[in-house]
């Protein structure tokens, strides 16, 4: 099971309730979540119900033909509670959460709330400048400066993270 993020991903729902969406077909221009994430994988979504004027962001699970509702992130009622739709039509679409995102200035330097590698290293409030590659399999890391196992140096200072390669 893999975290996929897509592009065109939307279909409609008219699933009642908190549980499993059931999906109902891509909306015209976009394609399947099964399609363009892959049943099994994980994505982020959003379901907006525009006759209730509610809406849910969250992680979920790509099922045939479903999207189970695994970890909510935000809603409209400001809570991590998920949202009881009424069984109107609801979109659905895969979606980047804000708090989730590295976003990348004019200059490419990322920042983000938090950074979580693979190999446990954990990074908050990170900057990160210029382009970098943590790959998978890089887990080898030790303490310092942390060096992972690819020769990419990464310097932790002031609450900041500059890699070197």
């Amino acid at each position: 099971m893999s975290l996929i993020v897509a592009d065109r991903i939307q279909e409609t729902s008219s699933t009642a309730g908190t549980g499993t969406l059931t999906l109902s077909g891509a909306v015209t221009g976009y394609k399947t979540f099964s399609t363009g994430i892959g049943n099994g994988n994980t994505t982020y979504y959003t379901i907006f119900d525009s006759t209730a004027n509610v809406w849910e962001v969250g992680l979920g699970t790509v099922g045939a033909g479903t999207l189970s509702r695994d970890t909510v992130l935000s809603n409209s009622s400001n809570t991590t509670s998920l949202i009881s739709f009424a069984g109107n039509t609801v979109n659905v679409w895969c979606d980047y959460p804000a708090t989730r995102s590295v976003i990348q200035d004019a200059s490419l330097n990322g920042t983000a709330p938090q950074i979580r590698a693979s190999n446990g290293l954990l990074v908050n409030s990170a900057t990160v400048s210029a382009n970098y590659t943590l790959a998978t399999g890089d887990n080898a890391v030790s303490a310092g400066p942390v060096t992972v196992a690819s020769g990419i140096t990464v310097t932790v200072s002031s609450g900041s993270v500059w890699v070197v390669v």
